[in-house]
């Protein structure tokens, strides 16, 4: 039995290598719903605290839709910025 055994590069012969800068391009998909859910949080919060009046179901009409405008918003916002 036999194995193919490589072993990894040394250090040395990596001097030439690009160095990891710990950044990771931005899952656009991840930031649009993060940001969303982070509205709905906000939209919540400010109901629960009386800070937005609300006598029925809709006074609510123009509250939900926020976090989808937000998050879209943002989300084409980044598809714009990202480098290709």
């Amino acid at each position: 039995m036999s194995y193919d055994y490589a072993p990894p590069p040394r250090f040395e012969d990596r001097a030439g290598d690009e160095k990891p800068t710990g950044r990771h391009p931005v899952n656009i998909g991840h930031l649009v719903m993060g940001l969303a859910f982070l509205v709905f949080v906000v939209v919540w919060a400010l109901i629960v605290s009386g800070a937005v009046d609300i006598h029925s179901i809709e006074d609510l009409r123009w509250l939900l839709p926020l976090p989808w405008i937000v998050g879209g918003s943002i989300g084409l916002l980044a598809a714009l910025l990202r480098k290709s």
